[in-house]
């Protein structure tokens, strides 16, 4: 797959990009037509590396949802939030896009190379200012999110710290005129600070799609949603618990009044089957 390179000057340049405060002078991008992807809807999804239970489901759940609308999510392939923005999009069978803060050869972090793949194989891309060889400088991280915002028609953030440096995103949509968004978290979380600072200080506040449909201006898709069926009761007593928004593995094991035998090996054929999936710390969610 060959890196295509665009300048400033050049007509395929995003002209949404090109009139931002210091634009880049060239984009590489690696995989689709990145003109094709600017005729869609784009939503840029950012927030902490260090993300909570919370924030894992409802990244999974809003960045999921905005692309099974046709929207396409914009992130930057970071450890946390960022990685799973673009996993949610790809198992929504959706598309996203990649801006890294190096030369394309050198995928950061390294550990999201498959990730970058599964991008490209779904026909989302891979786009950077620096050109190939071009190591990943701690100043590049910061610029990348000018691009990120740049790219996009809004910024939403699920979670984020009172220093987390997706506000730096945040900050710079505002200067684009680009919407900005943010779900409300615990007010004894501190990982919500930054978002329950950004809602007082004006961004939009986010519960479901819908309000993201409402904020960019688009009219919401009917999708059928997809059918989960429970092998037994066991998986059905887990099921409904998670459907009623019982994330704690504990707790799902104490309500559904399961052996924690039977609970565990439940868990495991219904993470199997691909009917749930984990969200890390001991919680879980439906796929």
């Amino acid at each position: 797959m060959k890196i295509k390179t665009l300048t400033l000057d050049q007509t395929d340049f995003p002209k949404l990009l090109a009139t931002i405060p210091t634009p880049p002078k060239q984009l590489y991008v690696l995989g689709a037509d990145l003109q094709e992807l600017m005729r869609r809807p784009r939503l840029a999804v950012v927030g902490s590396r260090k993300v909570s239970a919370y924030g894992r489901q409802i990244t999974a759940q809003l960045a999921g949802d905005a692309a099974r609308q046709g929207i396409v999510i914009i992130s930057g392939l970071a450890l946390g939030l960022d990685g799973l923005a673009h996993q949610a999009a790809l198992d929504a069978g959706g598309l996203t896009i990649a801006i890294l803060p190096a030369g394309l050869d050198k995928i950061c972090p390294a550990t999201h190379r498959q990730l970058a793949m599964s991008i490209l194989r779904t026909g989302g891309a891979l786009v950077s200012e620096y050109p190939e060889g071009t190591t990943p400088y701690l100043g590049n991280f910061l610029a990348r999110n000018r691009i990120v915002s740049g790219l996009s028609d809004g910024v939403l953030i699920p979670e984020a710290a009172q220093r987390s440096g997706s506000l730096s995103t945040a900050n710079h949509a505002l200067e684009q005129g680009r919407e900005v968004m943010a779900v409300p978290g615990n007010i004894t979380s501190e990982l919500s600070t930054g978002t329950n600072n950004l809602i007082k200080a004006g961004a939009a506040p986010i519960t479901c799609i819908e309000d993201i449909l409402q904020v960019l201006g688009l009219e919401a898709t009917a999708i059928k949603d997809k059918d989960i069926v429970a092998a037994n009761a066991e998986e059905h007593a887990i099921l409904t618990l998670l459907q009623s928004g019982i994330t704690d593995a504990n707790e799902l094991q104490t309500t559904s009044q399961l052996t924690p035998a039977t609970f565990s090996q439940t868990l495991t054929m219904l993470e199997i089957t691909s009917k749930i999936k984990p969200l890390g710390a001991g919680h879980w969610c439906l796929k």
